[in-house]
């Protein structure tokens, strides 16, 4: 007796369970082999329109301490490394001499006024030729005395008067003199107690206790401690670049942060040798953050900005082309840019909100390839 043949609905089904089966593996197989796209959404934010440069950090200014005055130094207070305030006291010269000289100024001014007191020593004697020229005056009017003489006695009487005033005039020019002279020898005491012009620290020094120096010696050197940021743009960056704009800056000194900076001077002018332009930057740096002079970086001045634009990351950008997921093969579109920085580029056209662009390895991808996505934290 033969055996009974398998009904073809079971044949046909065990085909259909087989082809499914084949299908689903395929489809693990092929999705646990997809590569791995990073990417990012598509969002909305601020652009700007940014230039690079370079940034420098220098000391206002590195000046020599002298001395407007010579003699010989009697006590310092300098020490190499000192920070020191404006108007601190920080040489002091010998005044002996000129305290010397002030004090016989003043015994000469006392004795100046005293003249100036008294009077002009002719004064007496105007006097008397006023008494008798009166007398001589009502002798003539009665007749009997001749009125050449009187006017020869008239004459006489105001070359007297005139040399009395010139008398007292000197007196006082004298008195004027000698207040001018102390007042000179005050000025030239006071320098003798050399300060600082501004706030700073020593750097070096040039003389000591007992060293005798002559006028505009150089006493010692110091550093500002405030500090200037100049920034360097190239001829083309500089376009544009105004005062107040705001700007980032990264100093080398402390790796990858960023400190919001505003341009405060900006020189018209190129560095003849370098062809770059200079700009001043004021830095907001955290407290206990010290910028030391020719600490170097970069800068990004911020041009103009646009809010609700759509961004993404600059680094999805292929030139003028992004990888956008649509679904989960990839498309590459051709986008239109708008404002961009380091970090974001504003996409005027070509993309829409939300959508997922490639960030990373675009080399590794090709148009119409499935991928796994990961989305990129920001």
């Amino acid at each position: 007796m033969s055996a009974p043949k398998p009904a073809p609905a079971n044949w046909l089904l065990r085909l259909a369970v087989g082809i499914v089966a084949a299908a689903v593996i395929y489809y693990i197989i092929s999705y646990f082999t997809r590569p791995v796209a990073f990417v990012r959404p598509v969002t909305r934010g601020k652009s700007v329109s940014w230039v690079p440069g370079t940034v420098e950090v220098k000391a206002e200014f590195d000046r020599e301490l002298k001395s407007d005055v010579s003699g010989r130094v009697k006590s310092t207070e300098l020490e190499i490394g000192k920070r020191v305030y404006k108007n601190e006291a920080l040489v002091q010269i010998d005044t002996a001499d000129v305290d010397l000289e002030i004090e016989l100024l003043k015994n000469e001014i006392t004795a100046a006024k005293k003249k100036v007191e008294l009077g002009s020593t002719y004064r007496a004697a105007v006097l008397n030729s006023k008494d008798t020229l009166d007398n001589l005056e009502r002798q003539m009017k009665a007749g009997s005395y001749p009125a050449g003489e009187f006017a020869k006695q008239q004459r006489l009487h105001q070359q007297l008067e005139q040399t009395m005033e010139l008398d007292e005039t000197n007196n006082e020019l004298l008195l004027a003199n000698w207040e001018n002279s102390l007042r000179a020898k005050e000025l030239e005491k006071s320098k003798m107690t050399i300060s600082a012009p501004s706030d700073g620290v020593i750097t070096a020094i040039f003389a000591r206790v007992g060293d005798l120096i002559d006028r505009n010696t150089s006493i010692a050197s110091f550093i500002a401690t405030t500090r200037t940021v100049e920034g360097k743009l190239s001829e083309e960056n500089f376009r544009g670049v105004k005062v107040g704009q705001k700007a980032t800056v990264r100093f080398l000194t402390f790796g990858n942060d960023q400190y919001n900076a505003v341009i405060t001077k900006v020189l018209p002018a190129a560095d003849p040798a370098t062809l770059r332009y200079s700009v001043y930057l004021d830095v907001t740096l955290p407290e206990g953050r010290v910028l030391v002079p020719g600490t170097t970086g970069e800068m990004t001045v911020i041009l103009a900005q646009r809010d609700n634009a759509l961004l993404i990351p600059t680094r999805a950008l292929v030139d003028k082309y992004v990888y956008v997921l649509n679904g989960n093969k990839i498309e590459l579109r051709k986008v239109e840019k708008g404002y961009g920085s380091m970090n974001l580029t504003e996409i005027i056209s070509g993309l829409k909100e939300g959508e997922l662009v490639i960030t990373d390895q675009q080399d590794r991808f090709r148009e119409g390839e499935r991928v796994k996505t990961q989305i990129v934290p920001e």
